[in-house]
């Protein structure tokens, strides 16, 4: 599970120990670090994935360094001889990306999203694809928006996300002769630390973005959604596609811990992108 300090990443972790997983809790923040205005560790989210029932382990890793990440691919073979999920999640967010205003009055900081993002994402799954491939059964999930096909923030954050789509796509080619599928699925707005002032504000619910928080999903809804695909006996049918969290939901039985069903946003946002049936190596 990468990038999981907090956020999205956290939640997904969560939600796959509590289905009694060992997860690897991996991520930049780690207790002695330097602290995250957010909050949130390795350490600390690896020790609620096992309060949750899985067994949590903490691997301070920076997505950025390729030598980081494949000796954490060589400790998960080394300690467990197996890989069932990678969760690709690790990302950048840069402080200019919901900035109104065109792409070149923002900096060019903008595309760090392609380095911790699209590149790390290319990166992990590259040191996971052998220990997948040998343990058989598998599932690859890439966390991804709307973004890669409406505007969103920006070309920057747009370009990453289509780019994490295809990437998906194509991964499933190769991995589709050894019973592993990749799959990138689209998130609604997600309830993390980095947007609970949203949800704060007295006016939220009456604002532009309104209706997408009273549709929140939670990041442990989208957790037990992709626990929920790898068990999947169509997981291979639903293999090199782009899906909606929301509709994967509804369609598997998974709601959120008070019931709620969050609604797809694709009529007001966008449709996901299909891939082609031609092949060409």
């Amino acid at each position: 599970m990468t990038g999981a300090s907090r956020g999205v990443g956290k939640g997904i972790a969560i939600a796959l120990g509590a289905a009694g997983t060992t997860v690897y809790v991996t991520g930049r923040s780690s207790k002695g670090g330097k602290a995250h205005p957010l909050g949130g560790t390795v350490q600390s989210t690896a020790e609620a994935v096992t309060e949750a029932g899985g067994q949590g382990i903490a691997v301070a890793c920076d997505h950025s360094d390729d030598e980081q990440v494949r000796k954490l691919f060589e400790r998960v073979a080394d300690e467990q001889q197996r890989l069932d999920i990678l969760v690709n999640n690790a990302t950048a967010v840069p402080r200019e990306l919901a900035k109104p205003g065109p792409f070149w009055e923002k900096s060019l900081d903008l595309l760090r999203i392609l380095d911790v993002g699209q590149r790390s994402h290319y990166v992990a799954s590259y040191f996971a694809a052998p220990l997948l491939v040998r343990t058989g059964g598998g599932l690859v999930v890439f966390t991804s928006s709307y973004g890669g096909r409406c505007y969103m923030h920006g070309p920057a954050y747009g370009a990453g996300k289509a780019g994490v789509d295809k990437m998906a796509m194509d991964m499933a080619v190769d991995l589709r002769d050894h019973d592993v599928a990749a799959m990138s699925l689209w998130l609604g707005f997600v309830r993390t630390e980095r947007n609970e002032p949203m949800f704060q504000h007295p006016d939220a619910m009456k604002g532009p973005y309104g209706k997408f928080l009273a549709n929140a999903e939670s990041p442990e809804f989208i957790g037990r959604v992709i626990d929920a695909l790898h068990r999947d006996p169509k997981r291979m049918e639903r293999s090199g596609r782009v899906l909606i969290v929301a509709e994967l939901a509804e369609e598997l039985g998974i709601s959120e811990a008070d019931g709620r069903q969050p609604k797809s946003n694709r009529n007001v946002l966008a449709a996901p992108p299909e891939p082609s049936s031609v092949v060409i190596r």
